[in-house]
């Protein structure tokens, strides 16, 4: 750390160069700026720098470096772990970066780093345009993109990171660096799930493709179905076009307009398929599962932008996720997910889901550190809860049905679905391989491991 003296005039000086805002402890504004998704996280960085451009993160990694500060870097503040800050650290915090620029003839779009998914995907609808994207709206595109980018369409379209044409970033010494398939493409292939191990990206560019409908069929049981619904689902999915997506999710009955009363509380099982097409074609496809007994059932053509709000969870509850990737769907694991749903928390906001890979996630490019797309289903865990007092049931309840999945598991993982599980989970989401190949370049772009508020890779 700097003498005192030194990182006050540093500090200074910092609060004069950004154009955007900083905020230190005992500044207004302060304890808002640290508030993150996960209410678990509790963090005290001591400088809070709000970037409002590229140059804004120069100054800032410059800053952090010279009063040797630990540096985090927030987009979106999804991190279940709380990656996006630190104790005592810098937070380069990208959240007034949100532009989103369209270029409907070429076919791509320029993000900045900040921006979220939901004005990602609010900037193409008007032109019928779309990427794969999350399915939370207030997702960080930057982190969803780098760390893979598992959402809806990616059967269509590939994973989101399959779909990343450039990006510009602000190294560990602060310097401006492009990355693309053709300027440093060791750089560029590092990006594609290596996350933010090799510096702050200020800017993505993204592929589109067309999308002129969106429908969705919906259909929520009771949780008795759930067997025959995780079965039924399966066999649709298997043998329908890649256009169809979705998920089956067991989670607590919400007041929502189509909810019936009686049901708000309880524990349903869900199914939905999302599809890239008209409603007319998805009711066709959807209906072995519409046949089947349930309470509630959704069938409607809808703007994409809008599909992708509804898992939104406001920020502030307590949140445990993990995952498993499965070798297949067997009906004998259909049975133990379906028990794991009976020890859920209820009532809560938790989501017991399997999703549907395949398509072209898994013949996208087998060059990249994604070992996790050759499975065809992934089940997630995703605890979210409000009572201190209940942590340590959820939490137990996340491990155990992990735990239940591992003989159907692959081994690998997607590590925007689970928090600080140690190394070798790490290495898990990457591959040993693209691991020792990941090392060597953080060595080039990061030997000091500045960047390891992440699923951090060490410099080789």
């Amino acid at each position: 750390m700097a003498t005192p003296t030194k990182a006050g005039a540093a500090l200074a000086a910092l609060r004069e160069d950004l154009v955007g805002d900083v905020f230190a402890p005992g500044d207004a504004g302060y304890d808002e700026a640290r508030v993150l998704y996960n209410s678990m996280i509790d963090r005290r960085p001591a400088v809070i720098a709000q970037c409002v451009d590229a140059d804004d993160v120069v100054r800032a990694v410059r800053f952090g470096r010279e009063v040797d500060l630990p540096i985090a870097v927030r987009g979106g503040g999804h991190s279940v772990a709380g990656m996006s800050l630190n104790d005592g650290g810098l937070v380069v915090d990208l959240r007034h970066m949100r532009a989103v620029t369209v270029h409907p003839g070429a076919m791509a779009v320029q993000v900045a780093g900040g921006a979220t998914m939901s004005e990602l995907d609010r900037a193409c609808q008007p032109y019928d345009l779309a990427t794969t994207g999350g399915r939370v709206s207030t997702t960080g595109v930057g982190g969803f993109v780098l760390g893979g980018g598992s959402g809806w369409l990616e059967r269509l379209w590939g994973l989101a990171t399959d779909n990343l044409l450039g990006a510009e970033l602000v190294t560990a010494d602060g310097t401006k660096v492009r990355t693309s398939a053709e300027e440093n493409p060791e750089l560029f292939w590092g990006l594609h799930g290596g996350g933010g191990n090799f510096g702050v990206a200020t800017s993505l560019t993204l592929r589109l493709h067309e999308l002129p409908a969106f429908s969705i069929a919906m259909m929520f049981c009771l949780p008795e179905f759930g067997p025959d619904v995780v079965r039924t689902y399966r066999d649709v999915i298997e043998a329908g076009p890649v256009e169809a997506g979705g998920g089956v999710i067991y989670l607590t009955g919400q007041p929502e307009e189509f909810m019936p009363p009686q049901l708000v509380g309880k524990l349903l099982c869900g199914a939905l398929i999302t599809y890239a097409g008209t409603e007319e074609d998805l009711r066709k496809l959807a209906q072995p599962l519409l046949a089947l007994p349930h309470e509630v059932e959704i069938v409607a053509q809808l703007p994409y932008a809008d599909v992708q709000c509804m898992l939104d969870d406001p920020p502030g509850l307590r949140n445990y996720w993990s995952a498993e990737y499965l070798k297949g769907l067997p009906d004998d694991y259909a049975d133990v997910f379906c028990a794991g749903a009976a020890a859920m928390p209820v009532p809560s906001g938790t989501l017991h889901v399997l999703f549907p890979e395949g398509g072209a996630v898994a013949d996208g490019p087998s060059e990249f550190p994604v070992p996790y797309r050759d499975a065809p289903w992934g089940m997630h865990p995703f605890a979210a809860w409000e009572d201190p007092a209940d942590d340590e049931h959820n939490i137990q309840w996340v491990k155990d049905v992990r735990a239940a999945a591992r003989p159907w598991a692959t081994g690998d993982v997607y590590l925007n679905f689970i928090g600080d599980e140690g190394e070798e989970r790490v290495v898990a989401g990457l591959g040993a391989e693209n691991t020792r190949r990941l090392s060597a370049l953080k060595r080039e772009y990061d030997p000091d491991n500045v960047f390891r508020f992440n699923h951090n890779i060490k410099p080789g």
